[in-house]
């Protein structure tokens, strides 16, 4: 995809003056291109901004990541993976290359480079953008980035030696990029859990600190089992269906998408060798300290593996069909170990999740809740007209923030900016930029 480049207007006298659009789209990933995509076959004005280039989110993932839900999930509006291995997990450079491709092919009015700086209100009740470009008047503005924006690194007591080589899971590259010795990973999601068994495999002596997250066995009987949960009601789950909004911060299944896809989860990072320890405590003197709660953290995935089972179970009945037989998980043992002299390790790699940014360049801060999570409904603004979102988690669904449910959400929010852009008078027009940006 090649970026569109340009500027604003200008005066007789060499001043600018902002471009003026219907929609601004502020995103170029699967979220912001599926709605784009909406947005088009409506004949709706709008623009695509990104501060690098589409896809930008997948491009910069370490060397060897790949989907972790199989190939076949990828159900863009009017994009959805048409290629030889729908049972497969795409890896990074072929999520990049369809989503590329996918942008080109209805021609997304996407602009790469332009980096929003702030976002607040405009004239005539409108909205104003201020960007690497130059500024943006709107009337709808849709926020694509996605919820989780920045690292989100736990609290520290105590202070990390110097001689650590500290990252977050956004700057892993591969294992070479690091400098040799122990490495301790904080954090135990998807990516904890995929870099702790990367580096292992590569030699490292890795330790892991381990929270409370779900896991799914890679297959159930001769199907993925995301096959198997995309038949219940699992994914259509709703923020009504969670025991309290911080559910939305827990993390996605352990497993993988690697090698063709197979378990991982703490008892095969364990057998391989892995060193699980419970959830960063903080450091004292040198010695990072770990609680004892490594066994709960272990029990708290096997009852959300239950659940799954019990879900499965129940679509099956439902449609008359015999269950699956799904996998007993097998006994745990947990180690005893609460401390580590981090004199002996090289590197920390925080895999701690990503929590929302939105409010430290939106200048509307009541249109956001405690966690910095938009109130929406829908993908609108309950709080600011004209405000919108895509890639929410649990915008509408637990899918929403997935390629499997982004086109449903891209649906229902495009039919409210056209039923809006459609019932607004008509008023003379607002001066427009002569190109591109």
């Amino acid at each position: 995809m090649t970026s569109q480049s340009g500027g604003a207007a200008r005066t007789s006298r060499g001043s600018t003056r902002p471009e003026s659009v219907d929609v601004v789209v502020v995103g170029a990933g699967q979220a912001g291109l599926s709605l784009s995509h909406e947005l088009s076959q409506a004949a709706v004005e709008h623009v695509v901004l990104d501060r690098g280039r589409v896809g930008q989110s997948w491009r910069s993932r370490w060397d060897s990541f790949c989907l972790v839900i199989p190939n076949w999930t990828v159900q863009l509006p009017g994009g959805c993976y048409a290629g030889s291995d729908p049972d497969g997990f795409m890896p990074r450079d072929d999520i990049v290359r369809h989503l590329a491709d996918y942008a080109l092919g209805f021609r997304a009015p996407v602009r790469e480079g332009i980096n929003v700086a702030w976002l607040g209100r405009g004239v005539d009740c409108g909205f104003l953008l201020r960007t690497s470009a130059g500024d943006t008047r709107a009337r709808h503005v849709v926020l694509a980035s996605g919820a989780y924006q920045k690292p989100y690194l736990p609290p520290v007591p105590g202070t990390l030696p110097e001689s650590l080589h500290v990252i977050d899971a956004g700057n892993y590259i591969n294992p070479e990029a690091l400098p040799p010795g122990k490495v301790l990973i904080v954090g135990s999601g998807q990516t904890g859990c995929q870099l702790a068994e990367e580096l292992t495999e590569s030699g490292r002596d890795v330790f892991l600190a381990c929270g409370r997250a779900p896991w799914i066995p890679r297959r159930i009987e001769d199907r993925d089992t995301i096959a198997w949960l995309a038949e219940t009601s699992y994914y259509d789950a709703t923020t009504a269906d969670l025991p309290s909004p911080l559910a939305r911060l827990t993390a996605n299944p352990q497993a993988s998408g690697r090698r063709g896809g197979h378990d991982l989860n703490y008892r095969t990072l364990q057998a391989m060798g892995v060193n699980l320890v419970g959830h960063f405590a903080g450091i004292e003197d040198g010695t990072a300290h770990f609680a004892a709660d490594l066994a709960e953290s272990v029990a708290f995935g096997d009852a959300r593996y239950a659940k799954i089972c019990e879900f499965i179970a129940a679509s099956c009945a439902r449609r008359g069909e015999r269950a699956p037989e799904m996998p007993t998980p097998r006994r745990f043992m947990a180690g005893t170990g609460r401390s580590l002299d981090l004199g002996h390790f090289s590197t920390i790699v925080f895999t701690s999740g990503y929590r929302p940014n939105y409010t430290s360049w939106v200048d509307f801060p009541e249109a956001f809740d405690d966690l910095g999570f938009p109130l929406q409904e829908d993908g609108s603004s309950t709080v600011t007209s004209g405000l919108h979102f895509m890639g929410v988690p649990f915008q509408r669904k637990r899918k929403s923030a997935t390629l499997l449910g982004v086109a449903e959400d891209a649906a229902v929010l495009a039919e409210t900016i056209v039923a809006s852009i459609r019932a607004r008078p008509r008023r003379a027009a607002l001066p427009r930029a002569g190109g591109g940006r």
